[in-house]
């Protein structure tokens, strides 16, 4: 795979994951936020379970076999992502699609702060200001944006959290195991089955919510738990990393636009400032230190 073709198929991940969130507000006319979580993520099991049982056949042959800890770190990985998929589900029954696209990005800045507080990893000084530019881009895109930051912000913001302390372990286990689509499927089936098990006690679960919310299910499970994440997978191995920091992060960007096209979002002036001030800082806090990282090695 060229490094254009890898950069195109990035770019459609990102088209995919900032779709789906509208996806997400339409598939809850139906069901529950746990119930649409739990089978969507289920249905990512089916699609990446070929590859996570060649990632299993593989480990099987090396002299150092997988230990209890390693199960132990899927459980806890599948622990965080149910944590964050349904902070944000239920967020997103409550806010737009716009807010949530943005506010969910609010990760991006939190991985190097939280990896600098829980594992004293030093971070770019550049973690700093851009941390501060996405709190002023927040408060734009609330009261001051013309769009009160209510209840549904408030879950979705607290996703972040979650997502942001994902991405910090599921590198490390993903390496130390080996075999990231089998821990990509070990963590999409603990998060299906604690979601079902959890909305069969507080949910009403009916075949014909099932049906209504059937095309948003089908959507986020197949292709953006499974596809998108797999997509992810193959082709950050052949792009540039400066390519995929920022391609991905204009999965901000798509669900803005198809929060504009098809839920009718709407934002004013200061509020699409915000936005604007949100994306720069996610930007810049990836590319920064993979710039003064080259520079470095120029020298």
């Amino acid at each position: 795979m060229t490094r254009s073709q890898a950069n195109f198929l990035l770019l459609a991940v990102a088209l995919i994951w900032g779709s789906a969130f509208v996806a997400q507000a339409q598939g809850m006319a139906g069901v529950g936020p746990f119930t649409f979580t739990g089978i969507r993520f289920l249905l990512g099991v089916c699609i990446v379970a070929p590859l996570a049982w060649r990632d299993l056949r593989l480990i099987s042959r090396r002299p150092v076999q997988l230990m209890r800890r390693d199960a132990q770190g899927v459980l806890a990985l599948g622990a965080l992502l149910t944590l964050g998929a349904v902070f944000q589900q239920i967020g997103i029954t409550t806010t737009t699609v716009t807010n949530a696209g943005f506010l969910t990005a609010l990760y991006v800045p939190l991985v190097p702060l939280i990896s600098w507080l829980l594992m004293r990893v030093r971070p770019h000084w550049s973690v700093w200001p851009t941390s501060i530019g996405c709190l002023v881009g927040t408060w734009m895109l609330s009261g001051a944006g013309g769009v009160s930051l209510g209840i549904g912000d408030a879950w979705v913001i607290a996703s972040s959290l979650f997502w942001a302390l994902h991405v910090i372990y599921v590198g490390r286990l993903a390496e130390r195991i080996g075999g990231p689509f089998l821990v990509a499927c070990g963590q999409f089936l603990v998060c299906g089955l604690a979601c079902l098990l959890w909305a069969g006690l507080t949910e009403t679960i009916s075949l014909d919510g099932i049906r209504q919310a059937a095309l948003p299910i089908i959507y986020t499970g197949v292709l953006s738990v499974g596809c998108a994440y797999t997509g992810q997978v193959v082709g950050q191995r052949y792009a540039a990393a400066a390519d995929a920091a920022i391609i991905l992060s204009a999965e901000t960007l798509f669900a803005a636009l198809f929060g504009y096209w098809m839920m009718d979002d709407r934002l004013n002036a200061t509020g699409i400032a915000g936005c604007a001030l949100i994306f720069a800082c996610i930007v810049a806090v990836q590319m920064m230190p993979l710039m003064a990282s080259r520079r470095v090695e120029r020298i």
